[in-house]
């Protein structure tokens, strides 16, 4: 058996390794796993990925867990282009720096944007306090600043003249919020041309094939109540 990808393209992680996988011409099978209907907490996906969670690498007899590891391993299996993760110390540093970062700052605010604005209400049914809506969107507004003041600065991408990495995590984590009704790019023109950089340097039609779920999260039927109970837990724990 070759390389499986365990993904559901709802992920912001997944999305990134679907990108990487695609846009690198890298073979693999790709086993959906449906977060919606709780299939991560299935006893088939337990023995994949203990943790229970999106996305898992199989190679083989070898399987992986952990987005970042995910893509690190797969930079270093495959024939990439170096602008992904540079040979450079110092470049490769700067995107470990970001990919460091993102964790708690960047993928948490984009997380709680995407369920507070849309998850609860629409999937789970769980109405959202105006204070508590207003207090995560000016918190993903702060985080948008340091991503802008810190990490892009004035250039074209995130490490300098090429794409890395470090923008394709970064774009996928911002695609949460615009799927949300976010308009995270407005009155941001230097992060507006940045996504624009980097969506074209993925090409349009794979970045939107990765994104189409996301888009579309707002039209997602309400939860099975079976299903909203079992998912709970985990939902509250991620985002808290």
């Amino acid at each position: 058996m070759g390389l499986e990808l365990y993904l559901d393209l709802l992920s912001q992680p997944c999305r990134a390794i679907y990108i990487f996988a695609k846009k690198n011409g890298i073979p693999f099978q790709l086993r959906t796993v449906d977060l919606l209907k709780g299939q991560h907490l299935s006893d088939a996906f337990v023995q994949v990925n203990p943790l229970k969670k999106v996305p898992a690498l199989k190679d083989g007899d070898f399987t992986l867990t952990e987005s970042v590891a995910i893509l690190l391993y797969l930079t270093r299996k495959y024939k990439v282009p170096d602008y992904w993760y540079p040979q450079d110390l110092q470049a490769r540093a700067r995107v470990d720096e970001y990919l460091a970062w993102q964790h708690t700052a960047l993928r948490r605010n984009c997380l709680r944007a995407l369920w507070h604005k849309v998850m609860f209400p629409v999937f789970l049914g769980e109405q959202v306090s105006s204070e508590l809506l207003a207090a995560t969107l000016a918190e993903l507004d702060d985080t948008l600043q340091v991503f802008e003041d810190k990490f892009l600065q004035n250039k074209a991408f995130l490490i300098g003249s090429q794409i890395s990495l470090a923008d394709l995590v970064a774009i996928t984590e911002l695609m949460h919020p615009i799927g949300a009704g976010c308009q995270v790019f407005e009155g941001r023109p230097k992060l507006a041309a940045w996504h624009r950089q980097v969506e074209a340097a993925v090409g349009e039609n794979l970045f939107q094939e990765a994104h189409e779920i996301i888009l579309k999260v707002k039209d997602s039927p309400p939860a099975d109540p079976t299903i909203k109970q079992k998912v709970m837990p985990g939902v509250l724990a991620m985002i808290r």
